[in-house]
């Protein structure tokens, strides 16, 4: 009787641990467990933890909370301005409702990555090639927009979308090389003429302060001479004032003038300088030698004219 009683007892301990063996399961702390009763939804979700389920009868099924990083593939499209480029992006999102995921979609995460590929080629031929390269805050948010309103439906949130790299024809890349040059050119130009204006205002204040005082002209005239010669130069040239040549000119006299003109019309006599006896030498042998070189005139002869005739 004992002996039958011990043998029920292990038996029925045996049936109570295999029974617990295949009813018992442990849901991860970033997923929850969704059971299926005969196939039907059972409305509580199993939290992370030990949990039990009747064995044969419900199905558990875990789903992953965490965030999913997707890359989505590079997308080649036109843009609005008619450029072909090639752009690809990254997608982050997670489950929010674990049995919408499951029921509302057959595969959440091959339907994001089909919906994010959709909308890029959409956000392409949309924009602008400068919205592209340096308004992408503006485009990431559009795109998360249009990933976030049918993955709602499906359980899923989008938790950002950031556009990683956008491709250009290498005649595109050229051609915006050459534009940026041809900008910076135009700075350096316009920053060059701001520099000579600026310049020539001070050098005209610098004018106005030597005019008033002649003798800083001659001091900034010795201050050029000492940094040429501090160079150990060959050859030192020196600038020759304009007044000095305008001296020169007063002094040297006009033609025409060395004989004044008679009669009370004339008006006073006009007041030369004296000649030097070199000048006057030399004027003389200048007319000799054009005499020379033209010659007397040759009239022709009556005889000539007469067999001519």
């Amino acid at each position: 009787m004992i002996e039958e009683l011990l043998v029920a007892v292990a038996g029925t301990a045996a049936a109570v641990a295999v029974y617990a063996g295949a009813a018992a399961r442990v849901v991860k702390q970033y997923e929850r467990g969704v059971v299926f009763r005969f196939g039907r939804l059972r409305d509580e979700i199993r939290s992370p933890g030990f949990t039990m389920i009747v064995p044969v009868v419900d199905r558990l099924h875990k789903v992953n909370m965490q965030i999913v990083t997707m890359p989505v593939p590079a997308q080649e499209g036109i843009t609005r301005d008619n450029v072909t480029v090639r752009v690809d992006a990254v997608v982050y999102f997670k489950v929010v409702d674990a049995a919408d995921a499951l029921v509302r979609v057959e595969d959440y995460k091959f339907a994001v990555s089909q919906m994010a590929q959709t909308s890029l080629r959409s956000i392409i031929g949309k924009s602008d090639l400068d919205d592209l390269l340096s308004n992408r805050e503006k485009l990431n948010q559009g795109l998360e927009l249009m990933l976030d309103s049918p993955a709602m439906g499906w359980g899923v949130a989008i938790d950002r979308v950031e556009i990683k790299d956008v491709s250009l024809p290498e005649t595109m890349k050229r051609s915006m090389a050459r534009q940026a040059e041809a900008d910076r050119e135009r700075r350096a130009r316009v920053i060059n003429a701001d520099a000579e204006l600026q310049a020539s205002k001070k050098l005209a204040e610098a004018a106005g302060v030597m005019s008033a005082q002649p003798a800083a002209l001659q001091l900034r005239l010795l201050q050029t001479v000492m940094a040429v010669s501090a160079e150990k130069n060959s050859t030192l040239v020196l600038p020759i004032p304009v007044e000095l040549l305008r001296f020169l000119e007063r002094a040297a006299p006009m033609p025409g003038t060395d004989k004044a003109v008679a009669g009370p019309a004339a008006g006073p006599e006009p007041v030369t300088a004296p000649l030097s006896d070199a000048y006057l030498k030399g004027r003389v042998d200048a007319t000799e030698a054009v005499e020379d070189l033209t010659g007397a005139s040759v009239e022709p002869s009556p005889r000539e004219d007469s067999a001519r005739e």
